[in-house]
């Protein structure tokens, strides 16, 4: 599974991208405005920190316009994937773009069915919303898994499912078992992957036995 971080934070994502664990970075208007930053400026400032797909997203609701701020977005690096919305102009400006071999990630996706049409489109990936789907009420992994077969029922289809809206250390490990391709999540939620409580409890004991030891290893 492809580890992606959801943010605009350059802090954030340096700090994740030093682990050598991070796959790409996810982004959104809402991020966008959090970061205080000029879009543009930011944008590329990620894009130049890590090499996998770094998701940018178009503000525009009609086709016409979505392509216009696409063709400034994709110039900004090679590794730019445009995001755009689950609607019918979305889809369509998906189907241009990934005809002329440009990445695109297809958001707020809450259904199976959704999902069918963005592969159908080309989407390089889709990004069904988990945390906001149980917040309504429904069961966000149950989609995942629905995502999951029916891909898998079409060999043909090349798009990747990217959880999105990750609230903590399980929808990972669910999106991980039912074989989701990519997980975007918080920095918080990548670090909570690291943390158990008899990881900790080992190494405290570990370093009170080599205390006792007397010695060191040498650094230099």
């Amino acid at each position: 599974m492809k580890f992606f971080v959801d943010t605009a934070d350059i802090a954030d994502i340096r700090e994740m991208a030093d682990t050598g664990l991070l796959d790409g970075v996810t982004t959104n208007p809402s991020l966008i405005a959090k970061s205080g930053r000029a879009f543009m400026e930011v944008t590329k400032e990620i894009c130049d920190i890590v090499d996998g797909p770094v998701s940018a997203e178009v503000v525009a609701l009609d086709h016409h316009t979505m392509m216009k701020e696409a063709e400034t977005l994709r110039k900004i690096a090679d590794n730019l994937c445009i995001k755009v919305p689950l609607t019918i102009d979305g889809l369509k400006t998906c189907k241009k773009l990934t005809g002329d071999g440009t990445m695109v990630n297809v958001t707020l996706c809450f259904s199976a069915n959704q999902a069918l049409l963005a592969a159908k489109a080309g989407a390089t990936f889709v990004s069904p919303f988990v945390g906001r789907h149980d917040d309504n009420g429904f069961d966000g992994m149950a989609l995942i898994r629905d995502i999951r077969l029916i891909y898998d029922n079409y060999p043909n289809f090349s798009t990747e499912i990217l959880v999105a809206s990750i609230r903590n250390p399980v929808h990972v490990l669910e999106s991980a078992r039912i074989g989701a391709d990519v997980a975007t999540m918080p920095a918080s939620v990548i670090k909570g992957l690291f943390k158990h409580v008899l990881t900790e409890k080992g190494i405290e004991g570990f370093l009170k036995d080599w205390d006792k030891t007397g010695q060191s290893i040498p650094t230099a």
